[in-house]
């Protein structure tokens, strides 16, 4: 389940591109996709697996954190009574956590500032996890303060930080914050578009490069390293377009099943 836009074409990509490489594995009978804000909606999932073929369906929300959508939304899009869901006709739904709240998201935090930024010295340098939050739900902001205290104890890097576009700590104040020569930022977001291609660079205080929509602006990934007032930035695509979250989708589903 995936949140989808009707402006942002970019918005779903990951979640089909994730889809796509589970049905690859012939794990499932079927794999299939489902948007807030895109087609098949959410309550098209519920036409989407014939009883007669699929007797257990699981669903994964495909966002960060646990908010508005995974909490009431999806249940009530998709007529869910808790974890686990009858239907009339004898299918049974199952509701995981979203991947965002997988316990392996701190190494895939990890790995992908490990890619962005691979020459430079830990020691050296500040690690961003920027997410969007928001006063509306207060969970919105605990996935990124909590895979921020992850990586922090490990003492990889010399800072890490949670910040983020809309509340305290901003990510805008990231020159007061820290000190280090060197910073990595990984926008904690599902998909790249408006926020991770012009928001987050202007509130960084990065060149404007590129567009939102733009079929080159994922080349601000790309010209790495940006100088801020000399200092090294990093810049990372959103960690939700990682190939290895289609493992991370999977892992929910064997938490849920008592496998993971």
């Amino acid at each position: 389940m995936g949140h989808g836009s009707t402006v942002n074409p970019d918005s779903s990509a990951p979640t089909l591109t994730h889809a796509a490489e589970i049905r690859r594995r012939n794990i499932f009978a079927d794999v299939q996709c489902a948007f807030w804000k895109e087609e098949p909606s959410l309550r098209d999932a519920l036409f989407l697996f014939p009883p007669e073929l699929v007797k257990e369906v699981f669903v994964v929300p495909n966002f960060i954190s646990e908010g508005y959508f995974t909490q009431t939304v999806i249940p009530r899009e998709l007529k869910l009574e808790g974890r686990v869901t009858t239907r009339q006709d004898g299918q049974i739904w199952k509701y995981c956590e979203p991947v965002g709240s997988h316990s392996s998201m701190t190494e895939l935090l990890l790995q992908r500032a490990g890619e962005v930024a691979p020459d430079v010295d830990p020691a050296k340098t500040s690690l961003l996890i920027v997410a969007h939050g928001t006063d509306l739900n207060e969970n919105s902001a605990v996935a990124a303060k909590r895979e921020a205290e992850n990586i922090r104890g490990l003492g990889r890097y010399a800072n890490v930080l949670n910040v983020y576009m809309e509340e305290f700590p901003l990510v805008s104040d990231w020159k007061m914050l820290i000190s280090t020569p060197n910073v990595v930022v990984i926008p904690f977001f599902i998909s790249d578009g408006l926020h991770s291609y012009e928001d987050i660079p202007a509130l960084l205080g990065m060149n404007r490069e590129t567009s939102c929509g733009d079929q080159a602006g994922a080349t601000i990934f790309r010209r790495n390293p940006h100088q801020i007032d000399g200092r090294l930035l990093f810049y990372g695509p959103a960690i939700g377009t990682d190939r290895r979250m289609a493992d991370v989708i999977l892992a929910q589903v064997k938490i849920f099943s008592g496998q993971g």
